[in-house]
């Protein structure tokens, strides 16, 4: 259980790396998926830090307990006080709670929960198979 730790935080750092890169080289990007890949990416590693701290749960299980977690994010955004607006205001606050609700976020958190719970289910079906 530890290297299936290991693996889905690795895992997370390379989809963090991406997603930050995502939202620095924005312009050069394709229109739509510079505007949807960073918050598509940052539910994927919610998903996958998710995975990291509960490997022995189901992949149903850490999904909706992202979304859960993802969702809450998002509808926190609706709440402004200078103590949380304090805290969005710097860097590391402002990349973990976002500034304003959005929809669209909603969807993108969605659809990054679900390619990383696809994404695993393939992928173990593919090694077990080879089993």
């Amino acid at each position: 259980m530890i290297w299936t730790r290991v693996i889905f935080f690795l895992c997370a750092v390379a989809v963090t790396f991406v997603g930050l890169a995502s939202r620095r080289y924005q312009a050069a990007l394709p229109e739509f998926v510079g505007e949807y890949a960073g918050d598509t990416l940052w539910a994927l590693m919610l998903f996958l830090l998710v995975s990291t701290l509960l490997t022995g749960r189901t992949t149903m299980s850490r999904a909706t307990i992202s979304s859960v977690l993802a969702f809450v994010v998002e509808i926190s955004q609706l709440y402004h006080a200078p103590w949380i607006d304090n805290i969005r205001n710097t860097t590391l606050g402002g990349m973990i709670l976002g500034f304003g609700f959005l929809w669209t976020d909603v969807v993108c958190y969605t659809a990054g929960i679900i390619i990383g719970a696809l994404a695993e289910c393939g992928l173990r079906r593919t090694l077990h198979r080879k089993a």
